[in-house]
């Protein structure tokens, strides 16, 4: 919570109580919460946050680079934290589940992909969207 804050505090961004409630539900979610349910966190610990006050405090987030916008196939915006250490998404399209994954051999593949075409990588996102197969 209290990185959040800072990076907020030194992009210059004015900390309200709201925000700070808000920075504290990013910080402590272990998913991809959208905006409504960052809404529904954070009215837990203050019931005077309203639905526009956490779309301003998002948005504003996402524009000071605080946050990352997440859009996974189910018309949703997700959010998470954008200094998070580097990881890969796979999407569940049957049940919504969103698994993390860090695959050293895709992160290699895609070094050597850049460098064959004459770049350097400097950052990717990768996402895969699959069905549970049936045993």
């Amino acid at each position: 919570m209290a990185d959040i804050i800072a990076r907020c505090e030194a992009r210059g961004l004015r900390m309200t109580s709201p925000r700070r409630v808000i920075a504290r539900v990013l910080s402590e979610a272990e998913d991809h919460p959208d905006v409504e349910e960052l809404h529904a966190r954070a009215a837990r610990l203050d019931a005077g946050i309203s639905l526009a006050t956490v779309y301003r405090t998002v948005k504003l987030f996402e524009e000071a680079g605080i946050l990352d916008r997440l859009e996974f196939g189910d018309g949703r915006a997700r959010y998470e934290d954008a200094e998070r250490d580097h990881h890969d998404h796979l999407i569940d399209m049957g049940t919504g589940e969103v698994i993390e994954f860090v695959d050293p051999e895709i992160e290699a593949l895609q070094e050597r992909i850049a460098a064959r075409l004459g770049y350097r990588l400097i950052g990717h996102r990768l996402e895969l969207y699959a069905k549970r197969v049936k045993d």
